[in-house]
C-alpha cells in the first residue's frame, strides 16, 4: 500500500494504491488529504471488497501505519503491518504507470474529472 499524488484544481490530492505481489491494483482512493482519517477509509474499502489480507506492507507513513493500527484494536487476528522500504518498492513502480499518463495532463480541473480518470487508468492497468 502507498500513496501517490495529482494536481487537481492547482492542489495537491492524494490517491492511495494497493497492489499485490505481482503488482495488479487491488483497489485505489483519491483523497484530499493524507492523513489517518483517508488511510483509514481506503483500507476499509479496500477490505470490504477483497477481504482481510494477512499482512500490510507500507512505506514509513505515521498516517497509514495509525490507521491499520486502530482498524487491528477491534480485530481478534490483527493484521501484520510491515514497514520495510524494499519491500513497498512493487508499489512504488507501479506509481509509474498513473504518473506517465497524467504528468502531461498538468492536472485536473475537477476532483469528480479527476476521480473518473484515475479509475479508468486503474481499470486499464488491472485487466492490461
Amino acid at each position: 500500500m502507498d500513496e501517490t499524488y495529482s494536481k487537481v484544481n492547482g492542489d495537491w490530492q492524494y490517491l492511495y494504491r494497493a497492489v499485490d505481489k505481482q503488482g495488479n491494483t487491488i483497489d485505489f482512493l483519491l483523497r484530499a488529504k493524507r492523513d489517518k482519517v483517508a488511510a483509514r477509509k481506503f483500507f476499509e474499502k479496500a477490505m470490504a471488497l477483497h477481504g482481510d489480507p494477512e499482512k500490510v506492507t507500507m512505506d514509513k507513513s505515521g498516517s497509514n501505519k495509525a490507521a491499520m493500527d486502530e482498524i487491528n484494536q477491534h480485530r481478534e487476528v490483527p493484521i501484520e503491518v510491515r514497514q520495510i522500504k524494499y519491500l513497498n518498492n512493487i508499489v512504488e513502480q507501479d506509481h509509474r504507470s498513473v504518473k506517465r499518463i497524467t504528468k502531461p495532463m498538468m492536472g485536473f480541473k475537477s476532483f469528480r474529472a479527476a476521480r473518473n480518470v484515475l479509475a479508468g487508468i486503474e481499470l486499464i492497468h488491472r485487466h492490461s
